[in-house]
């Protein structure tokens, strides 16, 4: 005999609640304890490095020139002026002084006497390093102690005698899981102790231009520039 439409609706109903009902009883974690824990350790890196005039000229496309006193040129005097940079005179154009490059990036300490964990790429080819520690407006010089393309690791030194410095505990990946929670702390655009959320989404990445080291950990917590350097929590 046919069922009922009241009957089916029943039905489905009972297995609605019974698929959902264990993740309507799952609670989101909370990060907070996680955050207070480490964010002091924490830290904003900014450099400079001197660039000689010709790396900051302006590049064109191969094969493609821009004749004196066309539009376009004129263009770029009118707006820009003969001592602007990249352009003659100016800094990074021909004939001008070499100009400073600046960058921003983060990175944590792992030891209370200043040692620092970053990314390679944030403090390359630096001539200058410094470091703000969190809630501290005091920048501090730091000290390259060495550093591996590979990995896109660098350790930096700084020396904040009398001050009591709170540092990060490594953790060991061997135990992540994909789908684990995941949280970044850092300075992205500046923003000095800047959290974000997500999960793992995959291990063991490769990327693409590295030669030896493949085991990278891929997650979907916002990163955005400056965020580099910065851990990855759990």
């Amino acid at each position: 005999p046919t069922m009922p439409k009241a009957h089916w609706s029943r039905v489905l109903l009972l297995v609605s609640v019974t698929l959902f009902a264990p993740f309507g009883q799952a609670q989101l974690p909370d990060f907070t304890a996680l955050v207070e824990q480490n964010n002091a350790a924490v830290v904003n890196i900014s450099t400079t490095q001197k660039v000689a005039a010709n790396d900051l000229q302006p590049q064109l496309p191969e094969g493609m020139e821009i004749p004196e006193g066309t539009p376009f040129d004129d263009l770029l005097r009118r707006y820009f002026g003969e001592g602007a940079p990249g352009m003659p005179g100016g800094p990074g154009g021909p004939g001008g002084e070499p100009s400073e490059s600046k960058s921003l990036g983060s990175g944590f300490i792992i030891s209370p006497d200043g040692y620092i964990i970053t990314n390679h790429h944030v403090i390359e080819n630096a001539d200058h390093i410094r470091v703000k520690l969190h809630g501290d407006t005091k920048e501090y010089k730091a000290k390259l102690i060495g550093s591996d393309i590979e990995t896109d690791i660098a350790v930096i030194k700084i020396d904040a005698a009398g001050k009591a410095l709170a540092a990060a505990k490594v953790g060991n990946s061997d135990g992540v899981q994909v789908g684990d929670w995941a949280v970044a702390i850092g300075s992205p655009f500046g923003f000095e102790a800047t959290v974000t959320a997500g999960i793992v989404s995959a291990l063991a990445r490769d990327v693409s231009g590295a030669q030896q080291f493949q085991r990278f950990i891929q997650t979907d917590a916002a990163i955005n520039p400056g965020n580099s350097g910065g851990p990855l929590l759990n």
